[in-house]
């Protein structure tokens, strides 16, 4: 009778699970720590109100100083996407023309426009390009407002309001797909690292359009991620899964970590912080 061979563990399956047990004890003993933080503005630029007037500058046209009412996730602000847009690719100009060492990107929406700068790895330095309401159209159409600034990763996150605008599963892999491709292309020495999309607080949410957020039930969001990591393993990019660290027994965001159920508060951030940094000593080259 012959005897069965035994299957062998992919090594990066054992990676894997060892980055995420690792990474929960982590989190799990910062929390306990009771770490608390005050917020602050988007790590990519810092601006106060008076900061951003000046920035507009007389140049402005009165309809871009209109009020801009984003239908989808991210605070209300006075700045028009297009504005945004402008300003974002002046920073990014600036640190193409002095570029610092360790340059790292975090590309996204708003979960990544409003990470605390201080909150941000200190091992690193920090271009963010986030912008509240995005999409991975929109993200994937302005990718080159970064191209010369040759960072050594580009971190990204995008997708939830994808899904609140009513996109395609299949759709938002097409473009998560294409934007890992783009900036292999235009950054082919850089590491490209893919966050998995974080789930909401379910029936515990108190977001101004629950009921969008409630359509989009957190399973769904899980098979975007699987497929989503399959995604970024045949693109030759990395995967960060944060589903470990942001979802509770049933799946769902803990409101602990939430401002309103889809937004994170200074607690999240310290998670995802935590995150970033494991992944960063596991994973990246430097």
């Amino acid at each position: 009778m012959e005897v069965g061979r035994s299957k062998r563990v992919p090594v990066w399956a054992l990676l894997s699970l060892v980055t995420n047990a690792l990474l929960i004890i982590a989190v799990a003993q910062l929390l306990g720590k009771g770490h608390s933080m005050t917020e602050s503005s988007p790590a990519s630029a810092a601006l106060t109100a008076k900061g951003t007037e000046e920035l507009i500058g007389s140049t402005a046209t009165n309809s871009a100083k209109a009020v801009l009412d984003l239908p989808v996730a991210g605070p209300r602000h006075k700045w028009t996407y297009q504005q945004w847009v402008t300003q974002l690719s002046r920073e990014a100009e600036a640190v193409a023309a002095n570029r610092p060492p360790k340059l790292s990107v975090l590309a996204g929406d708003s979960l990544s426009m409003w990470f605390p700068t201080k909150m941000l790895p200190p091992d690193r330095i920090w271009l963010n390009q986030g912008i509240s309401g995005e999409t991975s159209v929109g993200l994937l159409k302005r990718l080159q407002l970064f191209d010369r600034t040759a960072p050594d990763t580009v971190f990204v996150m995008i997708g939830i309001n994808d899904l609140l605008r009513g996109a395609s599963d299949e759709g938002i892999l097409d473009n998560q797909r294409q934007i890992i491709r783009d900036l292999r292309w235009a950054h082919p020495k850089a590491q490209v690292v893919v966050q998995s999309i974080l789930p909401h607080s379910g029936e515990q949410a108190t977001w101004e359009n629950r009921d969008r957020l409630l359509a989009i039930p957190n399973s769904r969001i899980r098979s975007i991620n699987r497929r989503l990591k399959e995604i970024a393993s045949s693109e030759n990019a990395l995967y960060l899964d944060l589903q470990p660290l942001f979802a509770d027994a049933d799946g769902n965001l803990p409101i602990e970590l939430s401002t309103d159920g889809l937004h994170l508060n200074d607690r999240g951030y310290l998670v995802w912080r935590s995150g970033l940094q494991m992944f960063a000593q596991m994973q990246l080259k430097n």
